[in-house]
């Protein structure tokens, strides 16, 4: 699992860390790194799917309720960067600010070390990755405010996503919801 988040940090970052050494491998780096972030997932799943349960702490079931909220939240953030609409002229990192929430919102309901690690792991990539673009980037420029329309699009197919996704952690045994 450490070496599954580990990889997926270190593929992530060696465009923004070192671009001359990934600018010169070309097409292949491209490829290698595509296999790199396969690999990190798949020993992400792996890992976590066969670590010991080791409770570190619970929180109220309110707290559920929350995950969802939050989780719908980064779901439009995970799509709201690629419409011209009127979020992404606010938000720099859209899409990384949705893994943030999605992080945080895992961590609130599930209390155990492998979940410290994964969850925990990722938000804090998609936090070193929005300092590291930030820093070699300067300032931002927002774009053009396009329509709400566009957001309410993203919303949208964000709660039938939302749906999908809680009904395939149902199917899998976890719950979405505080009473199942």
């Amino acid at each position: 699992l450490i070496v599954g988040v580990l990889l997926w940090i270190a593929a992530h970052l060696f465009k923004r860390v070192l671009p001359g050494q990934r600018e010169a491998l070309g097409k292949a780096g491209k490829i290698a790194v595509a296999l790199l972030i396969l690999v990190s997932v798949g020993l992400m799943i792996v890992g976590y799917r066969a670590s010991d349960d080791v409770a570190l702490y619970a929180l109220p079931f309110w707290v559920w309720y929350l995950n969802n909220a939050m989780m719908l939240c980064a779901i439009v953030l995970m799509d709201v960067g690629r419409v011209n609409g009127v979020i992404r002229t606010r938000l720099r990192h859209p899409m990384l600010l949705g893994v943030v929430v999605w992080s945080a919102a895992h961590l609130l309901v599930n209390g155990d070390l492998a979940s410290l690690i994964l969850f925990g792991g990722l938000g804090s990539w998609a936090l070193l990755e929005i300092a590291v673009i930030n820093r070699a980037e300067g300032p931002w420029r927002a774009p053009a405010v396009g329509s709400l329309v566009s957001d309410g699009k993203v919303v949208v197919v964000a709660c039938f996503l939302f749906a999908l996704i809680a009904g395939i952690h149902h199917w899998l045994g976890y719950s979405v919801v505080a009473f199942l």
